[in-house]
């Protein structure tokens, strides 16, 4: 069996830019990938099958509605002949929470199954298909993304910089977030991106960007708001910002003993919040080939 991590995605800013004839909105967002995340496996079968397991597998899908068969059936209509996989998902990362998990494990099955069944992997423009997401998180690297998520530009290594990372279990459908936004047309990022030189720079120019959608999804889940409150009030946070269209929200901080403190006080404090320490994941040492 083949292996391949599926780490989460933060949208370091993001910004609502403007709504296409067609519905979809444009964005300008910046998007590292964190070391936390699922696990997608894969090994030779007659047939595409795909199997779950991990703590939040309970309300995946194991039909067409799931990304990583759909992912899967893509990239057999490109193959040569009749194709299959067994696949596996361990489901570590909350569904639905703004920090890519499905589409990473899109991703992950796209690379795993590219591999195993010697087929290229699909531009950028048929990846966006399977979900805007699904582009960015074909590669570790630095990524703005504009569009719909299609247009792409990597910006080389990310930053090191340790999260704080929580989502407190309410259900926040990026579709009605979107109808809850009611200005579309929101400035973009700088056309020229500042370099950066370490993380406490990169903390001080994300400080004057912003997530147009944190609004919105406070006026739909007011815990929202409570969570980034009580972030922006926690000792040692220089940032905190909701993810995406939430309702995840992640907190900077400048080492990791101070994030994974964090952790602790705000296990004990609501233990029913997803709560992880999460640093900046590289992609180095993604795939591993053993027994899931």
């Amino acid at each position: 069996m083949i292996k391949r991590f599926a780490p989460a995605k933060v949208n370091l800013c993001l910004h609502v830019t403007g709504q296409r004839s067609d519905g979809y909105h444009e964005l300008d967002s910046l998007v590292l990938h964190l070391d936390q995340g699922d696990w997608v496996g894969v090994e030779p079968a007659d047939e595409i099958s795909l199997s779950l397991s991990g703590v939040f597998c309970e309300n995946v899908p194991v039909d067409g509605r799931n990304l990583v068969l759909k992912a899967a059936h893509l990239l057999a209509e490109k193959a040569e002949g009749s194709v299959g996989a067994r696949l596996s998902l361990i489901k570590n990362l909350p569904s639905a929470a703004g920090i890519g998990g499905g589409t990473s494990d899109a991703a992950a099955t796209l690379h795993l199954l590219s591999e195993l069944w010697n087929v290229a992997l699909p531009d950028e423009i048929t990846l966006s298909t399977l979900g805007a997401d699904v582009p960015v998180s074909m590669s570790c690297e630095l990524s703005r993304m504009e569009g719909i998520g299609e247009h792409l530009t990597y910006l080389g290594d990310p930053p090191m910089l340790n999260f704080l990372l929580i989502n407190p279990g309410v259900d926040l459908p990026t579709p009605k977030v979107f109808a809850e936004l009611t200005q579309k047309n929101n400035p973009p990022l700088p056309k020229t991106l500042p370099k950066l030189k370490n993380s406490q720079h990169w903390v001080a120019w994300l400080e004057t960007q912003r997530n147009d959608l944190e609004d919105p999804a406070i006026k739909i889940h007011p815990i929202v708001g409570e969570i980034l409150s009580a972030l922006r009030n926690y000792s040692g946070v220089r940032l905190a910002r909701m993810s995406g269209s939430g309702a995840t929200c992640f907190a900077l901080f400048a080492h990791d003993a101070a994030a994974q403190g964090a952790e602790a006080y705000f296990k004990a404090k609501s233990p029913n919040w997803w709560v992880r320490a999460a640093k900046t994941w590289t992609g180095k040492d993604q795939v591993s080939r053993s027994t899931m």
